[in-house]
């Protein structure tokens, strides 16, 4: 066998989603599954979720939230869809019972009109300070002073995201509290939704009524580095295909990148970044294998990494080398790429064999 190997432990993911919510105190946790679970595979995760207490999901695209209400059966989940009530999908997020986080004012229109003479639920996205989606503070200001707009329309909650909620100290995010808290007033009877995972650590204030984590459910620390506290969820192993000596002088891989300075033992991995391993991740890229970490040697091909294995005995053809893992946290091999845990996560693909274990 020489394709890589993806295992995916959900009782790993059920383990983050406990210590977020232990962290989040009796605030509600509505995971975010967009992107296919950040590569894992959105139905899977979202259904080991709900096992443990999840009823609410974030997705980002329509088609996401139509292929989630689908793997999710008969459970009967609240799925928000980020991209807002987008031109022509009013009739599909009806039909899917999906929840529009409504990002303007035509939005907005367009999802009142949508209801006819009925009653429509929807979510309101507050901008404070990000400048992406989302209405600003006097847009929504408009809004609620001429409440014609809402006639058909049930706004339950009001979101806003944090932009820099893995820099606590970073002043960006006590004015974005303060903006949110201002604009989500506009709301009365509302629920309010801030915190991303990062967002769950920087205290009670950021939380409010429900929390939307992501990349700490999956592996990735809070803060963009290894967290004691968050269980590698996905591992990646890729099998050596061959041992071989490199010669002082010679370089190994496309060109040309590292020459080697002595005598070089090196293992070749049924491995690359059509397996999702980042082109990036060399020349700073390591793995681990035989209890240490190792470094890539030259540039990550298609198919093929290079890995230093001098002073091994262990390696040889069949042995499994892990990529990032339980002893390579994820967010140390992305930085190694130059990237973050979200990129490199997402970024998996379909080629590397799947194992799941914990699924019920």
């Amino acid at each position: 066998m020489t394709e890589a190997r993806l295992t995916l432990d959900l009782d790993a993911l059920a383990a983050n989603y406990a210590t977020l919510k232990a962290e989040a105190g009796g605030t509600e946790l509505a995971p975010a599954v967009k992107a296919d679970g950040y590569g894992l595979g959105a139905g899977l995760v979202a259904r080991r979720l709900w096992d443990e207490g999840a009823r609410g999901f974030y997705v980002a695209r329509l088609s996401e939230g139509v292929a989630l209400r689908k793997a999710l059966g008969e459970r009967d989940a609240t799925i928000h869809v980020l991209d807002g009530a987008t031109p022509g999908s009013g009739p599909t997020l009806v039909q899917a019972g999906l929840i529009p986080v409504l990002n303007s004012l035509p939005q907005v229109e367009a999802w009142n009109s949508q209801a006819g003479k009925g009653v429509l639920e929807a979510a309101i996205h507050i901008d404070t300070g990000m400048n992406r989606l989302g209405l600003r503070h006097e847009e929504a200001a408009v809004l609620t002073a001429s409440m014609d707009r809402l006639k058909h329309l049930n706004v339950s909650l009001v979101i806003s995201h944090l932009a820099c909620g893995g820099e606590p100290e970073h002043p960006l995010n006590a004015r974005q509290l303060t903006r949110f808290t201002d604009a989500a007033a506009l709301f009365p009877n509302a629920r309010r939704s801030l915190a991303n995972s990062a967002g769950i650590f920087l205290g009670e204030a950021y939380r409010f009524d429900q929390c939307r984590p992501g990349i700490s459910l999956y592996g990735g620390g809070p803060r963009d580095v290894a967290d004691d506290r968050i269980k590698a969820v996905a591992t990646l192993e890729a099998p050596i295909l061959q041992v071989r000596v490199v010669p002082r002088g010679e370089s190994i891989g496309y060109g040309a990148a590292f020459t080697a300075d002595d005598t070089t033992r090196v293992a070749i991995l049924a491995c690359g970044y059509a397996d999702g391993v980042l082109r990036a991740a060399s020349p700073a890229g390591q793995v681990w294998f035989d209890g240490a970490r190792r470094r890539i040697l030259g540039r990550v091909s298609m198919d093929l990494i290079a890995v230093e294995i001098t002073d091994c005995d262990a390696a040889r053809p069949g042995a499994m080398v892990e990529l990032f893992g339980p002893n390579l946290p994820v967010d140390e091999a992305a930085a190694a790429a130059g990237t973050t845990s979200y990129e490199l996560l997402v970024r998996l693909a379909g080629r590397a064999r799947r194992v799941v274990l914990g699924e019920a």
